[in-house]
């Protein structure tokens, strides 16, 4: 399959940084220019049937990742839906966090006290964790289901073992990395939480994400922080006390539009399909990195892996790779790489030719 008409961005460089930022296809593009035209032409009258619209939307995304509707949030991006979720627990939780975790996750729980620990992400990963969580005892888990830096994948068998091991254990995963890149089941998973942005592999551009929760965790969220009765004004009276925290305020019918454009693309193609196409080109990418020495002994050692690989470089590789019009992104000492549905084995050979110039 040609992913060129849908996304001409293919046509003018080699793609390799969905990691960063996925792309916005044509037909997501045209849909968002009939939604702001609609917008110009109608004015007030264009809002009047937000509220389904946006219902319309969280059914979509719990369609899509098998979660309950009424626990289904939009936000408008992971740092909003994760520093809400934050301040609705009480101080005395304690976090198990790993390491090398996206600063969007560590930060807000570290500036906020919360006692912590660490978890080391190398091959591993799920061992550490276990070991920590036997010895620090911890009262909630957040990490991000994929490492940004690395692409080092958690096991979510082991996450599902470990939430039956230990239930009382909250696990929180940030799918940022990891959403749109196969079929995930929440309600059947390990998880208690999922949040996630839209802008990366669900391929939904910016200012949209959501929060997915299992029944049990509204127990644990602002129960204790809210003194007052909820408001009682007409256009609020379905509002829940969760879904007032997570969604305060006007929401974007053009970002959240676009989120739910984005799944029915994805359903489209079909999340096997993704994930076949990811892992064959995954497999191929690890094994011609770690036979040129480019991958950390952690990431070579683990058999289950994302397409995100980060590799040693040089300025004369980064220029090389700048004059082939290669999309990559420097992340610590290296290039982070990565490769979505709409990659191909030409992209990577082109990648690998520019590797093995002299």
């Amino acid at each position: 399959m040609s992913f060129k008409t849908e996304f001409p961005i293919l046509s003018n460089c080699t793609y390799l940084n969905t990691a960063s930022s996925g792309i916005l296809s044509a037909s997501i593009t045209e849909w968002r220019k009939m939604h702001d035209q609609d917008f110009f032409l109608q004015g007030s009258n264009f809002r009047l049937l937000q509220r389904e619209f946006l219902q319309d939307v969280r059914t979509h995304v719990a369609g899509f990742f098998h979660s309950k509707v009424e626990n289904t949030f939009l936000v408008q991006n992971l740092s909003i839906g994760f520093n809400t979720f934050l301040d609705g627990l009480s101080t005395d939780h304690k976090f198990l966090l790993i390491a090398s975790d996206y600063p969007s996750i560590n930060y807000p729980v570290e500036s906020r006290g919360f006692s912590c620990d660490y978890a080391i992400a190398d091959e591993h990963l799920e061992q550490n964790i276990l070991a920590k969580v036997e010895t620090f005892k911890p009262s909630v888990l957040a990490l991000s289901l994929v490492q940004y830096a690395t692409g080092i994948k958690i096991n979510l068998n082991f996450l599902k073992r470990l939430k039956e091991n230990y239930p009382d254990l909250l696990i929180v995963g940030d799918g940022t990395q990891f959403c749109g890149t196969e079929d995930f089941n929440f309600e059947a998973s390990g998880l208690d939480v999922l949040i996630s942005s839209g802008y990366k592999w669900m391929l939904a551009g910016y200012g949209n994400g959501f929060v997915l929760l299992k029944d049990h965790v509204e127990k644990h969220l602002y129960q204790n922080r809210i003194k007052c009765p909820l408001p009682t004004e007409p256009f609020l009276k379905d509002r829940s006390l969760l879904s007032l925290c997570f969604e305060p305020g006007h929401l974007d019918t053009l970002n959240f539009g676009t989120l739910k454009q984005s799944i029915l693309h994805l359903e489209s193609l079909g999340t096997d399909f993704i994930s076949n196409r990811l892992q064959s080109l995954g497999d191929m990418a690890k094994k011609a990195f770690a036979s040129r020495g480019l991958l950390n002994s952690s990431v070579v050692a683990r058999a289950e892996h994302a397409t995100i690989y980060n590799i040693p470089t040089s300025d004369d590789i980064n220029k090389r790779l700048h004059e082939a019009n290669i999309l990559v992104t420097p992340r610590g000492n290296g290039l982070r790489i990565s490769f979505h549905v709409y990659n191909t084995i030409e992209d990577l050979e082109q990648l690998l030719n520019i590797l093995d110039q002299k």
